[in-house]
């Protein structure tokens, strides 16, 4: 395995110029389609004005893509989130054996946008939540659909999401997102952060990313914001 991630490695960054982490090299794929579903008809009644939450699907490189031209969102993380501090890093969670996925941490302020307002982008543009323990050419335990609840309030209202969402028979396939008591969040390498913004002619980025922040924009106008909160402007 070991082999092939510094073959993969060495491929990508011929092509970008930097060192590319665990997101798939070769299998191209094709973007997910967005799905137009309601709303959470539960959401989060707060005073608060920063909270975080923590979302897997996939590459982190879209999700985080996504959330970073939300309005109300100040900062979102590419990392991984699901096990131990020892194995968070790339070649380590690529093995697909740490307990950690691809996960992106986002900081918003509630007063802007809710938490169930980013379970809805979350479910309906950032991923495909019926595929397990895969999205789109990418497979592994390491890029399943994982919602990392911090309270019991952000459990219970994707618990009540989900459950909504399958009731009215939103998606095709019942959805597979699993709820994970949160144990840490682990921000990934430095190449990692930003790389939507910072390659959008890499092939992956232009087949299976840039189309869900375009869907974004078509599906949530009202939340759409062109310039993204990018992690590095903010150090």
């Amino acid at each position: 395995m070991k082999n092939l991630l510094t073959w993969r490695r060495a491929l990508l960054a011929l092509a970008t110029v930097s060192v590319i982490g665990p997101c798939s090299a070769f299998s191209l794929g094709g973007a997910e389609e967005a799905v137009v579903i309601a709303p959470p008809a539960l959401d989060e009644v707060t005073q608060a004005r920063s909270a975080t939450a923590v979302f897997a699907g996939g590459c982190f490189w879209g999700v985080q893509g996504v959330f970073q031209h939300v309005k109300g969102v100040k900062n979102a993380v590419s990392g991984y989130a699901g096990g131990a501090a020892d194995t968070a890093q790339y070649e380590r969670v690529s093995d697909g054996n740490t307990g950690h996925a691809e996960s992106v941490e986002v900081t918003y302020d509630p007063s802007q946008v809710s938490y169930g307002t980013l379970l809805h982008i979350y479910f309906s543009v950032a991923h495909n939540p019926t595929e397990l323990n895969r999205q789109g050419p990418d497979t592994g335990t390491q890029y399943r659909s994982a919602i990392f609840t911090k309270s019991a309030e952000q459990q219970k209202i994707a618990q009540a999401y989900i459950a909504q969402l399958d009731a009215a028979k939103s998606f095709n396939k019942p959805i597979v997102t699993k709820l994970e008591s949160y144990n840490g969040f682990y921000p990934a390498e430095e190449e990692h952060q930003d790389f939507l913004t910072e390659h959008p002619t890499y092939p992956y980025i232009v087949i299976n990313d840039l189309p869900k922040v375009a869907q974004l924009k078509q599906l949530f106008p009202e939340r759409y914001q062109e310039k993204p909160v990018l992690v590095k402007e903010g150090r």
